[in-house]
């Protein structure tokens, strides 16, 4: 089970590293190659991408002993369920993004399920 979890949260922690990434590098280009967007916006994403990178570097620290990070993963999941329903919102008021960002909100708003399996690591751990 806790081995299950670390590599789980190993891969999907390699989502926000690609956007985060891509994001600094990229900014507003990626979504508007032809230019045309306010440097302002370009500005915002690259920070909130950097931002992003905090959550990577989080979760990696996270991974090792898990069964002892339920405070940290709980903040961590708290910020990521939030962007969810920030997506969520823009969804149902702008209008839908490209699939990926779907994708991706679908995944940030599961994320307490994250919670719930960490407790139960954690539970597992005291127990032994």
């Amino acid at each position: 089970m806790k081995l299950g979890l670390q590599i789980w949260i190993g891969v999907i922690s390699l989502i926000p590293l690609l956007f985060s990434v891509m994001g600094v590098i990229n900014g507003a280009a990626y979504f508007m190659p032809d230019g045309g967007y306010p440097a302002a916006l370009d500005n915002q994403l690259r920070y909130l991408s950097a931002i992003y990178l905090l959550v990577t570097l989080l979760l990696w620290w996270t991974i090792p002993s898990i069964e002892k990070h339920g405070t940290v993963l709980a903040f961590i999941c708290a910020v990521i369920f939030l962007g969810g329903l920030a997506r969520l919102l823009s969804h149902m008021t702008i209008g839908p993004g490209q699939p990926e960002q779907f994708a991706g909100m679908i995944l940030e708003l599961s994320a307490p399920a994250l919670l719930i399996w960490q407790r139960l690591v954690a539970r597992k751990a005291a127990a032994a």
